[in-house]
C-alpha cells in the first residue's frame, strides 16, 4: 500500500527538466559550415538587446535576458513566461 502524498511532498520534486536557452540562429551553406574553424564567427539572427528563448524539455516556455552573475557565470534574468492553455 503507497502512502498518501502530503502537502509539504509535491509529486513533481524530483521530476528532472532540462532547461536550454537560444540566443538565436543562422543559416549557412555546408561550404561555409566546413570553413568555419577556431576564432570564426557566426553572426546570429538577434541583436545584442534582444530577449533569448527560454525551453524546457525542447518545448518554449519564456524569454529572458543573458546576465553576468555574481561568480561571473553567464545566466538568464526570467522577463516572460509563456503559459499554453488547453
Amino acid at each position: 500500500m503507497q502512502k498518501p502524498l502530503t502537502q509539504d511532498k509535491n509529486i513533481g520534486d524530483n521530476i528532472e527538466v532540462e532547461i536550454s536557452v537560444m540566443l538565436g540562429s543562422a543559416d549557412l551553406r555546408i561550404n561555409q559550415l566546413l570553413k568555419l574553424g577556431r576564432g570564426a564567427v557566426v553572426e546570429l539572427d538577434k541583436g545584442i538587446n534582444d530577449y533569448v528563448d527560454i525551453y524546457a524539455n525542447d518545448i518554449l516556455i519564456g524569454q529572458g535576458e543573458v546576465v553576468i552573475t555574481e561568480d561571473e557565470t553567464i545566466g538568464i534574468s526570467v522577463t516572460n513566461i509563456i503559459r499554453k492553455n488547453g
